[in-house]
């Protein structure tokens, strides 16, 4: 099989069609782990989990990691792009050639035991890894934790960045049960980090788990890593922290600051750990961020005049920091024009509740099947005072918002991860 008829042999992804792809339980991951003969027990790792910021966390820590010359491994989910995109060492994407590779040695089993799509691309990503042989792979959790694939690995480190509402068919209705559900991250003895707690109800659930794995925990917020945090004009951010004195963050949005503590706290730990990690790695890896690991769409700048902004936070949690970012950045600028779409299996009234009211709207639907259609979109909006029009794709609403803006407007592409996918590569083929 060439790629792309590898990727399409592959059970369909939760990515594309949700929760008929869910497969929840460790049993099939445990034995392709077992088929492979366990090769995440050969380095290094660091879980991470949480319901917003775990990616820009597993890619600060890489980067730290990467930049104090270690060899990382970084695997997170989903994909933006393209599907090698999950599955990085020291920022080089895992080669075409691997994955086909992968699926033909392994094609009796996927045949006898019907792993997942997920379940299968951690496999590949743990061989992956141990062929490369890295001396650290950060591996972020695809959903919740207790029952996620990656679950099987038994870390240096674990880190849970916070707890908000999201994929509740699964995880739960209440905070503390999806807290609960990340919580089965925890491993006997080994040191989490708690990047926010939340309530005292959270930060209860949380002490439990660790009192019975008898897991030193570390609540970030507590930790007094950070002596200051500055926003800078260009979005961006001046850090100054106890280990490691001062230092200039990329990654922009108000989430940036929390997410610092939390990474400035594991970085800590593993240093006790005599993980070696020089102040210059840390500066060089906060500055340099996407560089280093590739990171995208976390509030990214993809075109100047017009501002045009994407980032694919996608649940309440991310959208109460993301309109705050959007009400300030439109004092700046003329008019504030969002290009807007969300998946069909989650509740967005919520969101729809604190989106910017003094914006042009163009709402529109990815490309995947999981996409809630523009029309039932825009039926939902009209309850909550949102102007503008539908477009049945986001190359049409990009095109038209463009076509619209002045210079000295900010554009703004999100409401889904799947949204900006598709936006993306319209940038990179010089579409505008």
């Amino acid at each position: 099989m060439n790629y792309k008829e590898t990727l399409e042999y592959l059970s369909p992804s939760f990515q594309q069609v949700g929760a008929s792809a869910y497969k929840p339980g460790l049993a099939r991951s445990v034995a392709l782990d077992n088929q492979m003969q366990n090769p995440h027990r050969e380095y290094h790792t660091i879980h991470v989990a949480g319901t917003n910021g775990k990616g820009s966390v597993s890619h600060l820590l890489a980067a730290v990691l990467r930049s104090a010359n270690y060899k990382v491994g970084l695997y997170t989910s989903p994909h933006l792009v393209d599907f090698c995109e999950r599955i990085r060492v020291n920022g080089k994407k895992i080669s075409k050639r691997y994955v086909i590779e992968y699926v033909e040695r392994y094609k009796s089993f996927i045949k006898a035991q019907k792993p997942s799509f997920f379940e299968l691309t951690t496999g590949l990503a743990f061989e992956f890894f141990r062929h490369k042989k890295v001396d650290f792979a950060i591996i972020e959790v695809g959903l919740g934790g207790r029952l996620d694939s990656t679950n099987i690995i038994n870390p240096l480190l674990s880190v849970i960045t916070n707890i908000s509402f999201d994929h509740t068919q699964y995880l739960g209705n209440t905070l503390t049960q999806i807290a609960a559900e990340k919580a089965g991250i925890m491993k006997p003895y080994v040191p989490v980090v708690i990047g926010e707690i939340g309530s005292e109800e959270i930060k209860h659930v949380f002490g439990e788990k660790a009192k019975t794995m008898k897991s030193p925990v570390y609540f970030a917020e507590t930790e007094k890593v950070l002596t200051s945090a500055q926003k800078l004009e260009n979005g961006k951010w001046e850090f100054s922290s106890t280990d490691y004195g001062r230092f200039n963050g990329e990654l922009k949005g108000l989430v940036q600051k929390q997410n610092a503590r939390t990474v400035l706290t594991a970085l800590r730990l593993l240093e006790t750990m005599h993980v070696k990690i020089p102040h210059n790695a840390v500066k060089k890896a906060f500055a340099h961020v996407t560089e280093l690991t590739g990171l995208a769409g976390r509030w990214q700048t993809i075109h100047t005049k017009p501002l045009i902004i994407c980032d694919t936070g996608h649940n309440i949690g991310a959208w109460e920091s993301l309109t705050i970012d959007l009400q300030q950045a439109a004092k700046k600028h003329q008019t504030l024009r969002i290009i807007f779409g969300v998946v069909n299996d989650k509740d967005i009234e919520p969101v729809l509740a604190i989106l910017p009211k003094a914006a042009v709207y163009y709402f529109t639907q990815a490309s995947i099947n999981r996409s809630l259609p523009v029309r039932q979109l825009t039926e939902k909006t009209r309850n909550f005072h949102l102007q503008g029009k539908s477009f049945d794709t986001v190359r049409e609403a990009v095109k038209a918002a463009i076509k619209d803006a002045h210079s000295k407007d900010m554009i703004f592409i999100g409401g889904s991860t799947f949204v900006v996918a598709d936006a993306l590569p319209l940038f990179s083929t010089n579409y505008i």
